[in-house]
């Protein structure tokens, strides 16, 4: 569970950074973003979250 929150947080940290550091882009991205279908934000979401779990993984295990 520690390990969780601490994913999380650091997720929230992350995107802080981005929007303090790039706040006009990431307007831009999320106007864009709205002209893209749901069903299409739906594959890519799924598509992130497997390559992620996968990255954990293969890091958990070879370091």
């Amino acid at each position: 569970m520690k390990e969780l929150v601490t994913a999380i947080l650091l997720a929230i940290a992350l995107e802080g950074m981005l929007y303090t550091l790039f706040p006009g882009g990431l307007k831009r991205v999320m106007e864009m973003v709205q002209e893209i279908p749901e069903s299409q934000l739906r594959i890519g979401g799924l598509v992130a979250a497997i390559v992620a779990i996968g990255a954990i993984w293969a890091v958990r295990i070879w370091l």
